[in-house]
């Protein structure tokens, strides 16, 4: 299929706290034109009681890109998603998976898991007060929940919500006893059982994340018949191998592949503007640390963008020449 024809959620890169900012997502654009892009969580509370719409800014570069929203009252999650609407976002997605302490706090996230019916509530709201798509991200169960048993259930109410398209992290949150990093690496993955809710929820559009290494593994499982796929901590640490050729082997764009050079190149007007309204270089760079994992001089250049917090255009600039000099030597 065309790449104007294949949905953009064929690949996303996964919402992460502290990591897909704006400059995050406008870098990753840069290495492919097509996948879907997501935001931080944003909780809904932020955006409604606290007035923090410049949460809501991104670039017009980003597109396609979604925002992902936190929180648990659905006349809230409402207001929140008709203000992502009205900026401009291609979707809005509910996070039922966060298992942070803080974000159990404020009872939302994967505890969610644990209230189907409230889930399918807000999705309702949400899906009332947005004209663009709204969808979910949830686990599949928390705690001591039977997966079997809870995550249909959050399936029927995102269903009976009239949501079409879940992202399932598939494995269980643990909200006591392991952290957030804990619980994305030591509960199992059961990609056998989202597989098998592809069949019992076939008027649902079923995305899979979760330990997903390569984009090797990810056309795998896409042949295996899960609508797309969702990559985080691998798109981030090494964005050049999962998504430099993503618009060509996922796409199918006649396009060549993204060289990462090329990339960080086109990153220089984005630098330009983030320190000229006065931040640091580091705050741009600190997403391309593995722009070059597993090429020469992917040390050298990790070791000089990290040294490198109070760094000019040219700083960034010499930094690149040098590791092009030394690929040439």
């Amino acid at each position: 299929m065309p790449a104007d024809q294949t949905p953009p959620w064929r690949l996303s890169v996964a919402p992460m706290i502290d990591w897909t900012d704006s400059a995050c997502r406008q870098f990753h654009r840069r290495l492919s034109r097509h996948a879907l892009l997501y935001t931080e969580m944003i909780a809904s509370a932020a955006l409604v009681r606290g007035g923090a719409t410049h949460l809501l800014r991104f670039d017009a570069s980003e597109h396609p890109v979604a925002l992902q929203l936190g929180g648990s009252d659905p006349a809230e999650l409402a207001q929140a998603a008709r203000m992502g609407a009205d900026a401009g976002y291609d979707e809005i997605n509910l996070n039922v998976g966060c298992p942070s302490d803080k974000v159990q706090s404020g009872c939302f996230g994967a505890v969610l898991m644990k209230t189907p019916d409230l889930v399918g509530e807000c999705l309702a709201a949400m899906r009332a007060a947005s004209r663009v798509e709204v969808t979910v991200k949830c686990r599949i169960g928390v705690d001591d929940q039977d997966p079997e048993v809870a995550l249909p259930a959050l399936l029927t109410a995102a269903r009976d919500a009239g949501v079409t398209r879940v992202i399932v992290h598939a494995r269980k949150a643990w909200l006591k006893g392991l952290s957030p990093k804990e619980n994305r690496e030591v509960p199992p993955l059961d990609y056998d059982l989202v597989r098998r809710m592809i069949a019992a929820f076939p008027d649902l559009t079923l995305c899979l994340n979760g330990g997903i290494p390569s984009l090797d593994e990810a056309e795998a499982l896409l042949a295996q018949g899960f609508a797309g796929v969702m990559i985080g901590r691998a798109a981030y640490h090494q964005p050049a191998e999962i998504l430099a050729a993503a618009d060509r082997r996922i796409f199918g764009a006649d396009t060549p592949d993204i060289d990462p050079f090329d990339a960080a190149r086109a990153m220089r007007p984005v630098i330009a503007a983030h320190l000229a309204r006065g931040g640091k270089l580091l705050g741009v760079t600190r997403h391309m640390l593995g722009l070059f994992a597993g090429r020469p001089g992917a040390r050298h250049w990790r070791r000089a963008l990290s040294e490198c917090h109070d760094g000019t255009l040219a700083d960034f600039d010499a930094i690149l020449d040098g590791l092009e000099e030394r690929r040439a030597a």
